[in-house]
């Protein structure tokens, strides 16, 4: 299947991003996650990761059953400026700069969902 790549634009920079959808074992429960990437520095460009765990509260069915959350602009946005701030240059060339949850897994402007320590391999 093929990756779907969306854009934003921040200031005068344009990121581009995607965000794959999973589910994992949180805490004690089943939770939807997404596994975000963000460029800028085009296709040399050191990426930014993050994994944003859910933080729907579930339905009669169970957290994994009816949760539909997905990244908005507006999270991505919050996600980059967080990551500006603990050091990601979004100039910078090769590799991948992974945002943790550390102290604050919550960003501000991210209503959905907090950042999680990484999820995936």
């Amino acid at each position: 299947m093929r990756t779907r790549l969306r854009a934003l634009r921040i200031d005068d920079r344009t990121y581009v991003w995607t965000a794959r959808i999973s589910h994992t074992v949180h805490s004690v429960d089943c939770r939807r996650f997404a596994r975000l990437r963000v460029w800028s520095g085009g296709k040399n460009g050191q990426a930014l990761q993050a994994d944003l765990v859910s933080t729907y509260e579930g339905g009669p069915w169970g957290y994994c059953a009816t949760d539909t959350s997905y990244p908005t602009p507006r999270d991505v946005r919050a996600v980059i400026e967080l990551a500006i701030q603990r050091g990601w240059d979004p100039l910078a060339r090769g590799g991948t700069f992974l945002l943790r949850g550390g102290d604050s897994p919550s960003a501000p402007g991210l209503a959905d969902f907090e950042i999680a320590d990484s999820l995936l391999p």
